[in-house]
């Protein structure tokens, strides 16, 4: 997992980063820069980061294997 220190170019909190858990399984997530999501393996679910901003809902969400 991406553990960033300083605040990022797409304007993202990386506290805020470190503090959210998934709202499905309360579980860790992990930071993917490249797609701008955040995973969340246990529930199989990627949530969008968009203008700097997480979407935690589930129904945005994008299911991965």
């Amino acid at each position: 997992m991406n553990t960033p220190t300083e605040q990022r170019q797409d304007g993202t909190d990386p506290k805020l980063l470190e503090i959210l858990v998934c709202p499905v399984t309360k579980g860790q997530l992990e930071f993917d820069d490249a797609r701008q999501e955040l995973i969340s393996r246990s529930a199989k679910l990627a949530y969008p980061i968009r203008d700097g901003i997480p979407i935690m809902l589930p129904e945005e969400a994008r299911k991965i294997d």
